[in-house]
C-alpha cells in the first residue's frame, strides 16, 4: 500500500484532463483524506507552475500518485487550464 506523508512531492501517474494534468506532473501532497466507505484514499494536491507559484488544488485518489525518486529528472511543459 501506498504511504505518503503531508508536503511530499509526488507525480501523477495518469492523466486528469478536467485539470489540465497529465502523467508525469509534479505536485505537493497537502492533505491525506480516507474514504467515507472504506474506499481509496483521496489526496490533495497542490499544483504549482516552474517558479513555485499555486495554480491549483486538485482531489485524486492515492492510486493516482507515486513517489519521486533519485534517477527521474524534472521536465517543463506549458501548463493550458482545460475548459
Amino acid at each position: 500500500m501506498k504511504s505518503f506523508s503531508l508536503y511530499d512531492r509526488i507525480a501523477l501517474v495518469r492523466d486528469v484532463p478536467k485539470h489540465g494534468l497529465k502523467a508525469g506532473d509534479i505536485a505537493t501532497v497537502v492533505e491525506i483524506v480516507p474514504h467515507p466507505e472504506g474506499g481509496q484514499e483521496g489526496i490533495v494536491l497542490e499544483v504549482t507552475n516552474a517558479l513555485g507559484e499555486s495554480l491549483q488544488v486538485v482531489i485524486v485518489t492515492i492510486n493516482d500518485v507515486e513517489p519521486l525518486r533519485a534517477n527521474e529528472v524534472l521536465s517543463v511543459r506549458q501548463f493550458v487550464e482545460s475548459a
